[in-house]
């Protein structure tokens, strides 16, 4: 089964989201930090990273960076697009919220 990372800081959206994950059959573990996205990085293994773009102690791109120097996928979520700063985006598929749960379920197919 594929496992994803999911990090995020706002509680309500990380569990709908992370229910929508289950439902499309997915193993899912969360953190709402850098640090915790980071620590779950170091010692599992996971197909595929989903980071908030901006969380209470950074930015997922940090995590993203991460999981792509590992060889994994990433997908970036947030409200910000387009207040964050120019380029620091490039390179990832960018969702934005509110992100409706087909739309995350295809985006997660398209990374995979």
């Amino acid at each position: 089964m594929t496992r994803i990372l999911l990090v995020e800081d706002d509680v309500d959206l990380r569990l709908i989201m992370e229910h929508v994950l289950i439902d499309g059959g997915y193993q899912v573990d969360t953190t709402s930090t850098v640090e915790g996205g980071c620590e779950l990085l170091g010692y599992r293994f996971y197909e595929l990273v989903i980071a908030d773009g901006r969380l209470s102690d950074g930015t997922g791109m940090e995590i993203a960076n991460r999981a792509t120097a590992k060889g994994l996928k990433t997908l970036i979520v947030t409200g910000y697009a387009f207040t964050m700063p120019p380029g620091s985006l490039d390179g990832y598929e960018v969702l934005l919220k509110p992100v409706r749960p087909t739309e995350l379920l295809e985006a997660i197919t398209r990374a995979l």
